[in-house]
């Protein structure tokens, strides 16, 4: 718990009342998935609220994708310890989860109704279209800070990479992920 307050750029922590509001918003309410999450969480607690720098995000958003299961939840936790230490931790997890629990038992049960249904079906096919352009604007959120700082090489060379692996040759993803912050960690940062 201790420099917590530094991680706020403010200087001010956020209270666990304000952490549950912007994370049971945020977190459940925008459509897209995962990536569409976080870069609704970006402009909510970098951008709009100074509650951490891109630099913390982004490395809570890389820590986030090394663990398993969830990786979104994971990414929440991470900033809510940031935040506000443990129990900062478990009310972003928990203001994360819960409401989205409830209402994918409700879009399954009415899913489950509803999957014969050529309106329903061309709804979904149009969602998977805005998710992916959602993924790639989220990406772009992540790496665009980086790219900025003059190491625009090593965001080229480690995302082709990346992508080459994960996409051309079927590396699984962790493995990827664990590679790519092994090379980051070897190759030479650029002075600012």
């Amino acid at each position: 718990m201790v420099g917590q307050a530094e991680d706020s750029i403010a200087g001010d922590r956020p209270g666990l009342g304000e952490i549950a509001d912007v994370f049971a918003r945020y977190g459940n309410f925008t459509l897209g998935g995962g990536s569409a999450t976080t870069a609704t969480i970006h402009g909510q607690i970098v951008a709009r609220r100074h509650w951490v720098d891109d630099q913390k995000f982004s490395l809570c958003f890389a820590l986030g994708r090394l663990t398993p299961g969830t990786n979104v939840l994971a990414f929440c936790t991470g900033i809510g310890w940031l935040l506000r230490g443990l129990p900062g931790a478990l009310v972003a997890l928990l203001a994360a989860s819960m409401p989205c629990t409830l209402i994918v038992i409700v879009v399954t049960a009415l899913f489950r109704e509803w999957q014969d249904n050529t309106i329903v079906q061309a709804a979904i096919h149009g969602a998977v279209a805005a998710a992916v352009a959602i993924t790639a604007k989220t990406s772009w959120t992540i790496a665009g800070p980086i790219y900025k700082r003059r190491e625009r090489w090593r965001v080229i060379i480690i995302g082709a990479a990346a992508f080459g692996l994960y996409v051309g040759l079927g590396v699984p993803a962790i493995s990827v992920l664990l590679l790519a912050a092994f090379i980051g960690a070897l190759l030479p940062v650029a002075a600012p």
